[in-house]
């Protein structure tokens, strides 16, 4: 038994991609990995992405691609008789452009009734923020996710991974056209989707909601940098730093992953100090003890910590360098070039 690449089990799909930069490119992407087929369509000097091509054939690798000027009337002409065999068009105009080009929903759906359109845009359809530009950085910012990834000491950090375009943008988009064809097989009638990057990332706060919501009362406020339950204020749910700088992720976050890791530290004293065996998150304890982890860890490198814990079932890993996760046994050598895998 294990786990096998996927057949292409959205064979059949005929996607027209207008999409540009990251967002829309990445969910195509994912459409492309499961089968679809992607049309992409580039202006006459081409993708902004091309120049990086690394960039590009990451992002557009099993599409065809085509050139479109949406200034000529001859080469809309030709995108309105590809939109008849399509079952998806994704875009990532700005609200108004579709319409500007004559290629709003009710012109393309009467020529493909069954046509699912997805529009990506920044902050939605309408409204006084629909037509601002932005960069994932502001859709980061303005949803309350940047402000989530303080560092205990408040210090914000500039994330290296795009969550507002991937997370807010791509995902949404690969839900909503999968969510849209579903229906339009059943219905024969199309809908025109928008997905909003910066509502994408705001319905994302789940666990900051309910947890801030819970220790509140605790604080007399909602609980700031390094005072939730999982960014800082828990000693079994912490990063450490180890004596040649690197970082130990502690995620021991329920007791028995708790208890493992204190058997590996070799502290079982520490054991029954645990926020599911009454320990108070924020209390004096609480602190005392991410002190005397944090010692502890300090005490010996990454590598001897890795060691000792490869074999526990504690949820305690190395905070790994992107060269050192290229490297790793999940991911060297294609061991799984997709998340999704059939098991066999």
């Amino acid at each position: 038994m294990g786990d096998t690449a996927l057949p292409p089990l959205l064979s059949g799909l005929r996607v027209l991609d207008l999409t540009r930069n990251l967002p829309g490119p990445f969910a195509t992407r994912l459409l492309a990995d499961l089968g679809a087929t992607i049309v992409k369509l580039e202006p006459p000097e081409g993708d902004p992405a091309r120049p990086l091509a690394a960039l590009f054939e990451a992002l557009n690798h099993g599409k065809e691609c085509r050139s479109i000027d949406f200034r000529s009337s001859a080469d809309l002409d030709r995108l309105r008789a590809w939109v008849q065999e399509a079952d998806v068009l994704l875009d990532s105009f700005r609200p108004g452009v579709l319409q500007g080009l004559g290629l709003d929903a009710a012109t393309l759906h009467a020529l493909n009734p069954r046509l699912v359109m997805v529009s990506i845009t920044g902050y939605g359809q309408r409204g006084p923020w629909a037509q601002k530009a932005g960069h994932d950085l502001n859709f980061m910012a303005l949803s309350g996710v940047l402000d989530q990834m303080r560092a205990p000491t408040g210090e914000l950090a500039l994330s290296n991974v795009q969550w507002g375009d991937l997370a807010g943008g791509s995902a949404m988009a690969c839900i909503a056209v999968l969510a849209a064809v579903f229906e339009a097989q059943k219905t024969g009638q199309g809908r025109h989707l928008d997905v909003s990057m910066v509502h994408g990332l705001h319905a994302q706060l789940v666990m900051p909601q309910a947890t801030g919501a819970m220790l509140a009362p605790l604080l007399g406020r909602r609980p700031g940098a390094g005072e939730d339950l999982l960014n800082g204020v828990l000693p079994c749910y912490n990063l450490y730093a180890t004596q040649d700088g690197r970082h130990l992720a502690v995620g021991a976050l329920e007791f028995k992953f708790w208890k493992a890791a204190c058997e590996v530290f070799g502290r079982p004293d520490w054991v029954q100090r645990h926020w599911q065996r009454g320990q108070l998150p924020g209390s004096a304890d609480c602190a005392a003890l991410r002190a005397e982890v944090a010692q502890l860890v300090a005490s010996q490198p990454l590598a001897v910590w890795s060691e000792r814990f490869a074999q526990a079932d504690a949820c305690v890993t190395p905070v790994l360098t992107l060269d050192e996760a290229q490297a790793h046994p999940l991911f060297a050598d294609g061991a799984r070039p997709q998340p999704w895998a059939e098991i066999a």
